[in-house]
């Protein structure tokens, strides 16, 4: 099914769609993010522009792909999970209803670390919030830290992160994700020198797995206008694109590629029949509290 595309007249906002380019954009997006979910929203948004859709204006993001993604999630024709929105959670202390249910519990989720026994220590960055949600499904299967920066992280932030690297006798492997602006690149710089500053002794190694200058020739990736108004501008070249630019499996195929090549696996393992045998001894404990309150 091809749609009329109507672009929009003032580069900001689109004109309006009739009901069948509507229903048209319906169809792909619902496609687009069940072939590659979770994503973000802005995600979702170069996704339609590279497939030709609609166009790369502010306007198609919040009249068309905001609206739409919302009115489908409502609508229940969307999974609410299949968004990744990870800048509102609570915050609740873990509680049981009793002492059974929180060792049928513990058998259920427990795990071994995985990385107690690994020659490095690795983490992963990003630079926004809403990518945690894309990232976490990798760096939760392999027992990896992810750190989020929220735009430019604050001091007690990296002071805090850097005593954790301080304390690995081991060397450290840093991955991060953000933009490339102005202001991406510079948080990506000024993080790792606040990181070496603060852990001076640390074997560190940083890396920007995205968004590079080699990723946004050889994928094409759909640049923005550069800001003039942000006070980095004049020592940037070429124009910006956004880490939501690069498609979410991509992204975590290059967080699992970054993890993995530092992974001994007969040591994972070791730990995978380790942690199996002491799950059933987790569940032999639950099924004696239970028999115990009979």
């Amino acid at each position: 099914m091809t749609a009329q595309r109507t672009p929009p007249t003032n580069g900001s906002r689109p004109t309006r769609r009739t009901k069948a380019d509507i229903e048209y954009l319906r169809c792909l997006l619902r496609e687009v993010v069940a072939e590659q979910q979770p994503m973000t929203v802005r995600q979702v948004f170069y996704q339609l522009v590279s497939r030709g859709a609609i166009d790369k204006t502010e306007g198609e993001y919040k009249v068309t792909v905001i609206r739409l993604l919302k009115e489908m999630r409502l609508a229940g024709t969307l999974p609410f999970g299949w968004i990744a929105d990870s800048t509102r959670w609570m915050r609740k202390p873990t509680t049981h209803s009793s002492l059974e249910g929180a060792l049928w519990q513990m058998a259920r989720f427990y795990r071994r670390a995985r990385w107690d026994e690994q020659d490095v220590y690795v983490e992963v960055w990003c630079e926004k919030d809403a990518l945690a949600g894309v990232l976490y499904d990798v760096t939760s299967e392999w027992d990896v830290p992810l750190m989020v920066t929220r735009g430019y992280p604050s001091l007690s932030y990296l002071h805090e992160a850097s005593e954790a690297i301080a304390a690995e006798k081991r060397p450290v492997y840093l991955y991060y994700f953000g933009d490339h602006d102005p202001s991406g690149v510079d948080i990506a710089r000024s993080t790792e020198a606040r990181l070496r500053q603060f852990a001076p002794d640390a074997e560190m190694h940083f890396e920007v797995l995205g968004v590079t200058p080699q990723q946004i020739a050889v994928w094409s990736l759909p640049t923005r206008p550069t800001k003039q108004g942000d006070s980095r501008y004049a020592g940037f070249r070429g124009e910006s694109v956004e880490v939501d630019a690069i498609p979410p499996d991509t992204l975590r195929a290059l967080a699992t590629e970054a993890i993995a090549q530092h992974v001994d696996q007969a040591v994972i393992d070791g730990l995978e029949l380790a942690e199996k045998d002491e799950r059933k001894t987790l569940r032999w404990f639950a099924r004696e509290a239970q028999e115990a309150v009979r």
